[in-house]
């Protein structure tokens, strides 16, 4: 029990599937969490039931696999439990109650969340335990693999089309034989076969850069960038799996990257590398259309999948502070806290006044994510409690990155206020 103790208290703060074996190694328990230390730490305390003393006197060994958040952890969760069949998760195997994802028998199948298993000859996945976590989950797949999800297939294009959440296979936008590949993928990502995946696309965009079909291409890089972002986990259970072995090094960054990461988790100084780095900017201008832009970066490189624009809700006169405060309060706090995994280090495009508001708001939410803010007109870089700026080189690897991340997300707020301001002139 000590040696499981001391194991226990080195599992991240971060969310996960943690499997429970016995001491022959057999999976005995698989659960999901959103803190796989919090949880796992939980059974070691007093007050537990009958079920769980049980449990834990059966358990010589804890392993664990990292997620992008909870959500997805739910849908690896499940797709262990169905692999392994745990002797107690016996409630999630046999429970009617729970739901599923049904994927139908269709020339153009649909997608979506049910309680009932009928012997239609649909697909089932799951039970998940969640359902408002499973619905998340489902929407990540959905942004990157669009699929039909009405019940009746309509005659026209639904807002889901204009939304690109569908390939509207209703007005023959796709084909049965490319909508069946998307059903394919999809069946892959709920089975938790995300490396396979990854690798099964990484050989079709070759094929289609070989035949020059370089837009098909840059869609399928885009989808693997996704699944890559998606994955992103140090996985215990299947180290020898070649398909794993595939995603680290198709998400690996560069050596120059890595010298820039090195450099900037130095330089703040930050307890663990800043794989993943989010930026806020606001665009004003005038005080019309006011919007606010988030942009992720993982590893180095753009996560466009994970960027998200905001429409400033709150703040009608032009008061960029009180526009960045509803900003971060709307991205840590909500849908979007569950929906995202958290990242290393929040970037905020602006001085000292601007750090010390974004600091406040995430003060208030209980966040204690590390902060950095950096200023346009000498570069100057500014962290939590300290007075003086952080001045650099123009070549020091950490300030490259930190200008490349702040110019995207100048760049991405700038597109959408645009987009706001012809809206409103247009009247579309």
């Amino acid at each position: 029990m000590d040696k499981l103790k001391e194991k226990i208290a080195t599992m991240p703060d971060a969310p996960g599937v943690y499997s429970m074996k016995d001491k022959t190694g057999q999976v005995i328990y698989i659960g999901k969490a959103k803190s796989l230390k919090k949880r796992v730490q939980s059974y070691l305390g007093r007050g537990l039931s009958s079920k769980t003393v049980a449990l834990m006197s059966n358990v010589y060994d804890i392993e664990y696999q990292l997620c992008q958040n909870e959500s997805l952890a739910l849908l690896l969760e499940a797709s262990l439990v169905h692999k392994y069949k745990p002797k107690y998760n016996v409630s999630l195997r046999d429970d009617k109650s729970f739901p599923v994802v049904k994927i139908t028998n269709e020339e153009f199948p649909a997608i979506y969340i049910t309680r009932k298993r009928i012997a239609d000859g649909s697909r089932y996945f799951g039970p998940y335990t969640n359902a408002k976590l499973l619905k998340v989950a489902l929407k990540i797949i959905r942004r990157n693999f669009p699929y039909r999800s009405c019940k009746k297939l309509p005659q026209k294009a639904c807002i889901y089309y204009r939304l690109k959440l569908s390939p509207a296979p209703c007005i023959s936008k796709i084909s049965k034989e490319n909508y069946a590949k998307t059903i394919e993928n999809i069946c892959l990502i709920l089975e938790g076969k995300t490396g396979a995946l990854i690798k099964k696309l990484s050989q079709e965009m070759n094929l289609k850069s070989k035949e020059q079909k370089f837009e098909e291409a840059a869609k399928i890089r885009d989808q693997i960038e996704a699944l890559s972002a998606m994955a992103q986990s140090s996985s215990r259970f299947s180290r020898k799996d070649e398909s794993r072995t595939f995603l680290l090094r198709s998400v690996s960054c560069s050596r120059k990257v890595r010298d820039e990461l090195e450099d900037l988790k130095n330089l703040l100084p930050l307890k663990k590398l800043p794989q993943r780095i989010e930026a806020f900017d606001i665009s004003d201008i005038s005080g019309k259309e006011a919007t606010g832009s988030m942009v992720s970066f993982y590893k180095g490189l753009p996560d466009k999948n994970n960027y998200r624009r905001f429409r400033i809700k709150t703040v009608q006169t032009i008061d960029d502070y009180k526009m960045l405060a509803e900003v971060v309060k709307r991205r840590y706090s909500g849908s979007l806290k569950e929906e995202l995994a958290l990242p290393d280090l929040i970037l905020i495009d602006g001085g000292k006044s601007h750090l010390s508001v974004a600091n406040k708001e995430l003060e208030k939410l209980g966040s204690k994510i590390p902060l950095v803010s950096i200023a346009k007109e000498r570069e100057n870089i500014y962290i939590k409690d300290r007075i003086n700026p952080i001045r650099l080189d123009s070549d020091i690897p950490a300030l490259n990155l930190l200008r490349r991340i702040r110019d995207e997300a100048h760049r991405f707020a700038l597109a959408y206020h645009h987009i706001l301001r012809r809206k409103k002139t247009l009247g579309k």
